[in-house]
């Protein structure tokens, strides 16, 4: 089974996604950090980010394992996943990580922001995960002061609002509501609610493929 979790950021698609990938035993994966990791290589051995050869090369040897470094999630790297993300062949290598990565048993969950529409589209359960963005602001804002980062919420609000921007008006796979799926919107919801909604989806969909099988 294929669990394709999209949505912006901040939007809890990603808490969510570890929360599912527990209780079902499946392979997890946050398939944003890995433009941040190709941006976090770049700027490791004073490179470009926008050199197209070298990034893609960064792209090719990433492996299922990301190193468990809190430095992925800073808002550098964030800025540097933008741009690494804007070069075609890094985007192509990704998107077949991304589909290899998938096929893993016994199944897996995915969050991003195309992976029902692009990635994975006959992926089994499709959630979209929203937020209103004030709401998403506070959310990165908090996790940047625990990371001791010097940020104002102001800062991280016009972060996310170009972001937000950039991913909805983008030539390639802009950000969208795939077809089939369930919108699940955070923006007042606690992640237990959100989970048993989630959950609801999932069991319905493994209902589905057992009738088939």
């Amino acid at each position: 089974m294929i669990i394709a979790i999209d949505g912006p950021s901040a939007s809890g698609k990603g808490t969510l996604g570890r929360l599912l990938a527990f209780r079902y035993g499946f392979h997890y994966l946050d398939t944003g950090l890995l433009y941040r990791r190709v941006g976090q290589k770049l700027l490791c051995f004073g490179h470009s980010l926008t050199d197209e050869s070298l990034a893609l090369r960064a792209a090719q040897e990433l492996d299922f394992v990301l190193p468990d470094d809190p430095a992925l999630r800073s808002r550098e790297m964030g800025n540097a996943a933008s741009i690494v993300a804007a070069i075609p062949c890094v985007r192509a290598e990704l998107n077949d990580f991304q589909r290899l990565f998938s096929l893993r048993k016994p199944g897996t969950v995915l969050d991003g922001r195309d992976i029902g529409t692009l990635i994975c589209p006959d992926a089994s359960v499709k959630l979209f995960v929203t937020a209103s963005i004030k709401v998403r602001a506070f959310r990165r804002f908090q996790e940047l002061r625990e990371r001791e980062e010097e940020v104002t919420q102001d800062v991280v609000l016009d972060d996310l609002e170009r972001r937000d921007q950039c991913d909805a008006v983008r030539a390639v796979s802009p950000l969208r509501v795939a077809p089939g799926a369930t919108v699940l919107d955070t923006t007042t919801a606690d992640i237990d609610s959100v989970l048993d909604s989630a959950v609801c989806v999932v069991e319905a969909a493994l209902a589905l493929d057992g009738l088939r099988g």
